[in-house]
């Protein structure tokens, strides 16, 4: 769910021996060139990213019960008779994400060490958040609003982004995804960025994170499963996968590494996301409407991958990526806000309603956006890439 720029220098030369670095090492892209649009940015990613977005608020808004239940004032299912069971489809948007992260992340770590690195990831990540974090809380704490707000210990810790393993309760519904997140980036960074990113490094890290995975998904290690998060292991590797693609859309490993992914990323979103129509709930979904989803995700990464969305050049679309990520954090707990106004007390309609609330979310994501991030994402990134001082003799 994050933007950067798709220009980089390849750095990093492999190890292997010559017949072995032959195969594992292939830089230039062979067949078509690359398609890449004015300035460097895909900007049908953003677009992609956008889609995701709107996806995951639509499953917050009308394919799920919960605390947005009392802010319709009725059950989701009796909002939208019609559209429940598809707007349930959409909590896979944050497959979609991983997907999309997997592919950014790789993309933005080739070429660059690891304080860059790291002052990107922080600096993009920490000012929409720390913002969303405390107006939630402010929002939450009036008298009107229906909704509880954290204690203030609380509300502080998760300031850190570190309230998951902590075991403390969430500001923001949807910063389970940010830990997640959070942990590639780690594993990214040691394993590939640390000692330099090359092809033969991220074939590597993508084989043994599978392989990894899979282990620990058999040894039901809580330790393990918190450190390689099996469940979602195959969304970024198969991103990782799809950079590489677009690197090079002959390479037969980065082929491989989406394959194997999307085959392991289906069967656990199928798993874990699967109601059958037995079950007494009214957002379940179908196991071939899940893999279809998880499809549509991996395909549409790999058509961009490929440069055949490359027309997809609107420049709107880069503020429309700019857009997502603030967006994204405010959505779900603002947004019941929102509906209970728009739709209990003023009495518009359901679906205008669900409309008026998406527009006035990303409203709110544009001010986060240019008035928050705008601000202070170019000042933090400055301060944590600044070499450290050298103490005078």
């Amino acid at each position: 769910m994050r933007g950067e720029s798709v220009t980089g220098t390849v750095v990093g030369t492999s190890n292997a021996r010559p017949a072995e670095a032959a195969v594992l090492d292939r830089r230039a892209p062979a067949g078509p060139p690359r398609a890449k649009v004015p300035g460097g940015r895909l900007r049908a990613l953003d677009g992609l990213r956008l889609v995701a977005a709107l996806m995951v608020a639509a499953y917050h808004y009308g394919g799920r019960g919960g605390e947005v239940t009392r802010a319709w004032g009725a059950s989701p299912a009796h909002q939208f008779p019609t559209l429940h069971s598809w707007f349930a489809y959409g909590c896979l948007g944050v497959q979609v994400f991983f997907v999309i992260s997997g592919f950014v992340i790789c993309m933005s770590g080739w070429g660059r060490p690891l304080r860059s690195f790291f002052a990107s990831r922080a600096s993009r990540l920490l000012p929409a958040y720390w913002a969303a974090v405390i107006l939630v809380t402010a929002v939450f704490a009036l008298p009107v609003v229906a909704y509880e707000a954290l204690s203030p210990s609380d509300t502080l810790v998760n300031l850190t982004m570190l309230q998951m393993p902590l075991g403390v309760d969430r500001v923001l519904g949807v910063c389970w995804t940010l830990w997640a997140e959070i942990r590639f980036y780690a594993l990214f960074a040691l394993c590939v960025v640390l000692p330099g990113a090359n092809r033969r490094r991220v074939i590597l890290f993508c084989a043994g994170w599978t392989l990894a995975a899979a282990v620990a998904q058999g040894a039901k290690q809580p330790l393990l499963d918190i450190v390689l998060m099996p469940e979602y292991a195959p969304f970024f590797i198969g991103g990782v996968g799809l950079y590489l693609v677009h690197r090079d859309r002959r390479d037969a490993y980065a082929w491989g590494i989406v394959a194997v992914s999307w085959l392991i990323g289906q069967h656990y979103a199928v798993r874990e996301l699967w109601h059958s129509p037995s079950v007494h709930a009214f957002s379940y979904r179908s196991s071939y409407g899940i893999v279809l989803v998880v499809t549509f995700g991996f395909l549409a990464v790999a058509a961009i991958a490929l440069g055949l969305l490359s027309q997809v050049d609107w420049r709107w679309l880069t503020v429309a990526g700019a857009l997502t990520y603030p967006f994204y954090l405010v959505h779900e707990h603002l947004g019941w806000v929102v509906i209970e106004v728009l739709h209990q007390r003023l009495g518009i309609p359901s679906y205008s309603t669900f409309l008026l609330t998406v527009a006035v979310m990303l409203l709110l994501a544009w001010l986060l956006h240019r008035y928050v991030e705008r601000w202070l994402t170019p000042r933090l990134r400055t301060a944590l890439s600044r070499p450290r001082a050298q103490p005078s003799r």
